[in-house]
């Protein structure tokens, strides 16, 4: 599995995610969107942490500006 996602990408995801999670724990959003939104949220944190994103793949999209050797 090769990396598909940069830093910055990594960086904004990692924001959602955060973003996501305090919007859930204040209450502004809940029920089955606050659901939806907390496993979106787990996704997105996934995926920066190992730096590779499926759905990248699937459109050949890759954001990382480094090269593997």
């Amino acid at each position: 599995m090769t990396t598909n996602l940069g830093d910055s990408d990594r960086a904004i995801r990692i924001i959602a995610t955060g973003l996501i999670v305090i919007l859930y724990l204040l209450g502004v959003v809940a029920g089955i969107f606050g659901d939806i939104l907390l496993v979106l949220a787990a996704v997105l944190l996934l995926t920066s942490l190992v730096g590779f994103c499926p759905l990248y793949r699937l459109f050949g999209i890759n954001t990382c500006k480094y090269k593997k050797v």
